[in-house]
Order: C-alpha cells, then structure tokens, then sequence
C-alpha cells in the first residue's frame, strides 16, 4: 500500500510513482478508487517543503520593487482617466445645458461685447437730447427771471396777441 507520508524532496506524486514505491500493479490502484482520488488529490496539493515555498531576500525585494512600479503606473493611468471622464462630462454637462459647444464660447463672448458697446451708444445717445431739454429749461428759466424783473406799466397788456384777421 502507498504511505501516507510525503514523498521524498524533489520527487513527483503520481500513479506511476506510488506503483514502483509500492510494489503494486497498476490494476490495483485503478480497482482501489478512493487510494487513486487521493494520490490526485496528493499530486495537485502545492508542496508544503521548505525548500518549495523559501525566496531569497532578494527576490522578494525585487518583486517588491516590481509592485510598486506597477502601482505608479496604475496611478498615473487613473489620473489621466480621471482627468479624460472629468473633461468629457464636463462637455456633456455644458451640451445638456442648451449653452452650445465650448467652442462657440468665443463667439459668445464677441456677441456680448457687441451688445455692451451697442448698450453704451444707446445711453449716449438717449443723454443727448436730455442735454437738448435741459439748455431749453435754462432758457426757459431766463425768460421768466427777465419777465419778473421788468416792472409791468398798469393797463398794458404783457401778453403778446395775435393779430385778427379782420383787422389788417
């Protein structure tokens, strides 16, 4: 019967080997169902020697060095993921708001510098005849101030009349 224990370092568990260490035919183990399932089972088991799982201190820094790069470089690739999702949203948002295509922002700005300069004329030219009204007022004011002033002769008419048209 095959032992139970571990095979010697550096050798392989199988059908073949168990035979030759048993001195069994093939037949035995193939008529012996459970004896096979457990050289399987024994075969894809990882190998529990030391010699198997010891690194070198080395190794382990190297692969430890290895990682770390792999890890820069998956963050550098998230930022610039991050960087690229974050612009194509933002074009997305900017579209979905009805305000155009960022492109078109140039242009939305000349239009509005066309409009302020043209709000600017407006005002002015809205000041002009309110100058106009305002030198009317002031001659106004001088009138009546020079009306005042002269001293009215009693039974003369300050009011001009206009004359009749009968009596030219």
């Amino acid at each position: 019967m095959p032992s139970a224990s571990s095979p010697p370092a550096g050798r392989q568990i199988s059908v073949s080997a168990v035979v030759r260490a048993a001195g069994v035919g093939r037949s035995f183990l193939y008529r012996h169902h459970d004896l096979r399932a457990q050289i399987h089972a024994r075969a894809a088991a990882p190998s529990a020697s030391p010699a198997a799982t010891a690194a070198s201190r080395q190794s382990l820094l190297a692969d430890l060095a290895n990682l770390q790069e792999h890890n820069q470089r998956l963050r550098r690739q998230n930022h610039r993921l991050a960087v690229r999702l974050s612009e194509v949203l933002g074009t997305e948002v900017f579209h979905e708001s009805g305000l155009g295509h960022p492109g078109e922002t140039g242009q939305l700005r000349t239009r509005i510098t066309e409009l302020d300069q043209l709000t600017r004329d407006l005002r002015q030219q809205l000041e002009e005849p309110v100058g106009g009204l305002g030198a009317a007022r002031a001659a106004n004011r001088d009138l009546i101030a020079l009306a005042n002033r002269k001293p009215a002769r009693p039974g003369l008419c300050t009011t001009p009349v206009a004359p009749h048209a009968g009596n030219t």
